[in-house]
C-alpha cells in the first residue's frame, strides 16, 4: 500500500450530501440521532456506518456516531460519489402542458409526481420527464432543468418552466421580486374566523422534525413569508380557502395555515390526517375515514398562475380546474354540512 492511500479523505475529495447548521436552542444530542431526526429514510445503522466510515464531518473534521451536536454546529454527512439527484435520467413519462412556446411552458402536475430529484426519490419525476422531452434546458441555480419554481408531491396543479436561459432569468427574477401570481385552492380543518386575511410569520425547518417547516413569528429565524387567504365556502368543520402566495416558502401555505390553527385536510406530514375537528360520534369517524380515501394526500392544489412573459411582455395567465380526487371530496363535504344545515 503506497503512503497516499494511507491518508484519508479530505473534504475536498468528498461529495456533500446533507448539510444542516444546529438550531440555537439545540441540546446536546448524539449525531446520530440528531441526523435521524433530518433525513428521511434514514436508518440509525446507515448513519452509523457512514460515521465509522469517516463521513460525518462537524465543523469541518470527521467525528464519530457518540458526538454531541451543540447549538449552531455544522454537520455534514459527505460520500466518495455525487448525489443520486445529479444523475439525471431521461424518462418516458406522459405531461400535462397546458401551454407551450419557444420560451416557456405551462405544466400541470399530478399530485404524487415529486418536482425533482431528491434523496430517497430519484425517478418518476417531473424533471425526468422534462429531460425526456426535451433537450438543453436551461439550469437553475440548483443545477435543476427548467425549474422556475416548484410544489410540493402531493400537491397538484400549474408550475411554469423555462425553456430558454433568457426565460429563466427572467421568470425567476419576477418570482423574487413577488410580481408572479399564485393563488391555491386548500381545505383545511376548522371553520375559519375571518373571511379574509394575512398571515405573516418567518417560515424555517421545525428544529425538532426536520420533515417540516415551523412558523417562527419573531422572525428570529426562517425567512420572511407572506400568505394572503380569504373563504371560499364553510362545511362546517372544515373551510374551503383561496391563498394567495406573496413569498414562495417550502410548505408555505401548510405551515401558515396549520399556525393560524387550521391544518390542511389529510396533510399527515402536519398531522391533518386525524380528525382534528367534529363529533366524537362513530358515523361521524367512518364519514372522515371515507372522506381521507377519497383524498389520500393533503387538500391543496395550485389554480391559477400569472406573469409576464419574457420575451413578448404580454400578461399570461392560466388556470387549472381542482382535480377529481380533490373536488369529490370538497363535495362529500358540502353533501355533509347541507344535512346538518337542514
Amino acid at each position: 500500500m503506497s503512503a497516499d492511500q494511507l491518508i484519508p479523505p479530505g473534504e475536498d475529495d468528498l461529495f456533500e450530501h446533507f448539510r444542516f447548521i444546529a438550531s440555537k436552542g439545540q441540546e446536546p444530542l448524539r449525531v446520530d440521532k440528531f441526523l435521524m431526526n433530518f433525513i428521511e429514510n434514514a436508518t440509525r445503522n446507515k448513519i452509523q456506518q457512514a460515521a465509522k466510515s469517516g463521513h460525518i464531518w462537524v465543523n469541518g473534521k470527521p467525528v464519530k456516531q457518540n458526538y454531541r451536536v451543540k447549538a449552531d454546529d455544522e454537520v455534514k454527512v459527505l460520500f466518495e460519489h455525487p448525489p443520486y439527484e445529479f444523475l439525471l435520467v431521461p424518462e418516458d413519462i406522459p405531461l400535462h402542458i397546458v401551454y407551450e412556446d419557444d420560451a416557456l411552458l405551462v405544466v400541470n402536475k399530478p399530485a404524487g409526481m415529486v418536482v425533482h430529484p431528491g434523496h430517497g426519490n430519484y425517478s418518476g419525476t417531473l424533471v425526468n420527464a422534462l429531460a425526456f422531452h426535451f433537450e438543453k434546458l436551461p439550469m437553475n441555480s440548483n443545477n435543476r432543468p427548467g425549474l422556475v419554481h416548484r410544489i410540493d408531491k402531493d400537491t397538484s396543479g400549474l408550475l411554469v418552466v423555462a425553456k430558454t436561459e433568457e426565460a429563466m432569468t427572467h421568470l425567476a427574477q419576477q418570482f423574487y421580486d413577488k410580481t408572479s401570481e399564485r393563488e391555491y385552492i386548500a381545505l383545511v380543518w376548522g371553520s375559519v374566523a375571518e373571511d379574509e386575511g394575512t398571515i405573516e410569520g418567518h417560515i424555517g425547518r421545525n428544529p425538532k422534525n426536520r420533515l417540516q417547516m415551523q412558523v417562527f413569528p419573531d422572525g428570529e429565524q426562517g425567512k420572511h413569508a407572506v400568505t394572503h387567504y380569504k373563504v371560499l365556502e364553510r362545511m362546517h368543520y372544515v373551510t374551503l380557502v383561496s391563498c394567495r402566495l406573496e413569498t414562495g416558502r417550502t410548505h408555505q401555505i401548510r405551515a401558515h395555515m396549520k399556525y393560524l390553527g387550521h391544518t390542511l385536510f389529510n396533510d399527515a406530514r402536519y398531522g391533518g390526517d386525524k380528525i382534528l375537528k367534529g363529533t366524537t360520534f362513530t358515523k361521524y369517524k367512518q364519514f372522515v375515514e371515507n372522506a381521507f380515501k377519497l383524498l389520500p394526500r393533503q387538500a391543496l392544489h395550485a389554480k391559477s398562475l400569472g406573469f409576464v412573459h419574457p420575451t413578448t411582455g404580454k400578461s399570461m395567465y392560466f388556470e387549472a380546474e381542482i382535480p377529481e380526487d380533490m373536488a369529490n371530496c370538497i363535495d362529500k363535504w358540502r353533501q355533509y354540512a347541507s344535512h346538518q344545515d337542514a
